[in-house]
């Protein structure tokens, strides 16, 4: 399987921080790769890089065939081709769910809008929420609000979905509602990166679980290796109860 996303020795720093201190990983085309660890580790840092939302010091990130690194990368581009979905929904309280899901596909890619009408439809039925095309996001719980996020990102019909920590916000209920999205998505054969908390979605989904460290990739390997940690730092992440 060719890879969609390949971090090589990838370096960051904010002011005098090192955040990423040269962390390598791939990610194949349908592969779902959770990223674990504790707070400050790195984990959001690499997945905001691999959406250019930061910009690397040094190393080399492709995904989807952009070189992310270079200076020169059109990030408009790249992000037709990579959804992202994150902690808060930021979705716009005076639109409707349906136009706040029709904005970027009429506004970047010129999707006539009956068109756009019909595709947030059929996203919002694949997150479970066909129902509330016409209400307003105050209208709907923190978990359907998130689903309408992914359902936002999902009509740009990337290849490369991200989800940086999506339920950290949300009671358990609400939290099972968007990862059930998130498993049928896996399912389904969408790449993605997740950076997540929930250790017990990690192992039932995940083919690839990526450690971080002080910056750095501790351990990598599929989902068993959480049953059986090699390192004395993931041992006492999974055993402190997160």
């Amino acid at each position: 399987m060719s890879a969609v996303v390949s971090l090589s020795n990838v370096h960051k720093r904010f002011g005098t921080l090192s955040v990423l201190n040269g962390v390598s990983f791939d990610v194949a085309a349908g592969e779902v790769v959770a990223v674990i660890g504790a707070s400050g580790s790195g984990k959001s840092t690499a997945l905001r890089c691999i959406d250019a939302l930061e910009t690397i010091d040094s190393g080399e990130i492709r995904v989807c065939g952009f070189d992310v690194h270079d200076p020169a990368l059109e990030k408009r581009a790249l992000r037709r081709e990579v959804g992202i979905v994150f902690q808060s929904y930021n979705l716009f309280p005076h639109l409707t769910v349906a136009q706040n899901i029709m904005l970027a596909p009429t506004c970047v890619k010129k999707t006539p809008k009956a068109e756009a009408r019909k595709l947030a439809e059929q996203v919002l039925k694949q997150v479970g929420l066909a129902e509330k095309a016409d209400n307003y996001p105050e209208q709907l719980s923190g978990g359907q609000q998130q689903r309408v996020a992914i359902a936002r990102s999902l009509a740009m019909q990337p290849k490369l979905m991200l989800f940086d920590e999506v339920t950290s916000a949300l009671d358990p209920q609400l939290t099972g509602e968007v990862l059930r999205v998130m498993e049928d998505l896996a399912k389904a054969g969408m790449s993605m990166i997740l950076v997540t908390h929930e250790m017990a979605f990690a192992r039932k989904v995940a083919s690839k679980i990526v450690f971080m460290n002080k910056g750095k990739v501790w351990e990598i390997g599929p989902a068993a290796m959480l049953d059986n940690p090699q390192t004395q730092e993931l041992k006492d992440f999974l055993g402190s109860g997160l």
